[in-house]
């Protein structure tokens, strides 16, 4: 036995069951969450024998402390075969609580769980959130359902778009902090995916803000209208090109507002896949260390068998592998359209410059046009200076998500 193997068998009378940062462990139910297999540090944090644990309801290790919230969206993901994170309080047989995090996921024949100690401070925070919401089930008879809607709506508060998004936060959270408190390397894609989404938030910005200035600047082809119809009366050049501009601004500002902002547009798609990326890249890692822990300890596991487990844990981990990296194949495709997006946008905008050119030689033109649309030449020159600029920025920003998914 280990020296941290033997000071966590000695429990303290009350308070926190030991449970170190560098122990992982895992438990495997049957669909109806019965206990069928774990690993020592399980068996050993919760504080029952193997002869008590297997065959029983996973809910013997509940804390009254959890709000049905939680539960009620765990099963909610579990049921669309949705793997789930959460952090939870639990109850070992002497008493002692545990705080862990948790991923969940679908296994043949019912359900994986795999879980670290939390030590980051948005587990302070939840815990805080937790007792408010559970003290709102007891005292107000909500139902687990409404429970876990008014759970989200605290989250969405908190600047969370989604469960989902938040439980990638909280677990990409606890692996930094967990790296951090181990003194271990970083972990290279949870630093990437952060940037990522830095990246992709400026992007966004820039995005917007091309938005804005388009619609900013469509009152400039309204006011050459004005003018051409008080120097062409019966119709002109003037008009033709303040016809042209309008619509060539509103093509550009439409795409980019419906393709790239809009619910289920380019950020939209970037946002929720880097985050459901990044958290299939942590449940992988928690699996592959599982699957160490238990070469680690060697140690029987009542009457389950070993070499089955470690074959489960070895598969989920490969399977979650592929389905991050694809993720980022996916972000990918997403930044290219941008791209594409940005090169077709540039050709729009010298067809502005095209047009402003016009402009300028029938202002020089007709006579008595006046100094009024000479400014208006000017402002659009200051447009698309402006557009430029942005779609160079959003170029940039699109290369910079390319070379972080490589």
């Amino acid at each position: 036995m280990s020296f941290i193997e033997h000071r966590n068998e000695i429990r303290p009378a009350s308070g926190e069951a030991p449970f170190s940062l560098n122990e992982t462990f895992f438990s495997r139910t049957d669909e109806r969450g019965v206990i069928l297999a774990g690993n020592y540090v399980f068996r050993r944090v919760a504080h029952f024998d193997w002869s008590e644990m297997l065959g029983a309801p996973h809910r013997i290790i509940r804390h009254p402390d959890m709000p049905r919230a939680v539960f009620w969206l765990m099963w909610d993901h579990l049921k669309q075969g949705k793997p789930v994170g959460a952090y939870v309080k639990n109850r070992a047989k002497d008493g002692l609580h545990y705080w862990v995090f948790a991923i969940v996921a679908p296994s043949p024949g019912g359900y994986l769980s795999a879980r670290i100690k939390p030590t980051s401070p948005l587990c302070a925070e939840v815990e805080r959130l937790y007792a408010s919401v559970r003290a709102n089930e007891v005292e107000g008879k909500v139902s687990p359902e409404d429970s876990a809607s008014a759970l989200v709506e605290n989250l969405a508060a908190m600047g969370f778009n989604d469960y989902d998004h938040f439980a990638a936060h909280a677990l990409s959270k606890e692996l930094v902090a967990r790296d951090e408190g181990l003194q271990a390397a970083p972990d290279p894609r949870i630093a990437a995916a952060r940037d990522m989404l830095a990246a992709a938030g400026r992007l966004r910005e820039q995005t917007e803000g091309l938005v804005a200035d388009f619609h900013a600047m469509r009152t400039i082809p309204h006011n050459m209208r004005v003018i051409a119809a008080r120097l062409e009366p019966t119709g002109g050049p003037i008009s033709t090109l303040s016809q042209n501009y309008g619509a060539i601004s509103r093509e550009m500002s439409d795409w980019f507002t419906e393709n790239v902002i809009g619910t289920g547009g380019t950020f939209a798609v970037i946002e929720g896949t880097v985050h459901a990326s990044v958290f299939l890249h942590g449940m992988a890692r928690i699996l592959r260390e599982c699957d160490l822990q238990l070469d680690e300890e060697r140690r029987k596991l009542g009457e389950v068998d070993l070499a089955n487990e470690r074959h489960l844990l070895a598969r989920h981990h490969a399977a979650y592998r592929e389905k991050s990296a694809r993720g980022l194949a996916q972000v990918r495709d997403e930044v290219d359209r941008i791209g594409r997006a940005c090169e077709t946008m540039h050709r729009h905008v010298l067809g502005l410059s095209s047009t402003r050119v016009l402009s300028k030689i029938e202002s020089a033109r007709t006579a008595g046009s006046g100094e009024t649309l000479a400014d208006i030449i000017h402002q659009l020159g200051n447009f698309q200076t402006r557009i430029g600029t942005r779609l160079d920025r959003i170029t940039a920003e699109s290369a910079a998500i390319l070379r972080l998914t490589s």
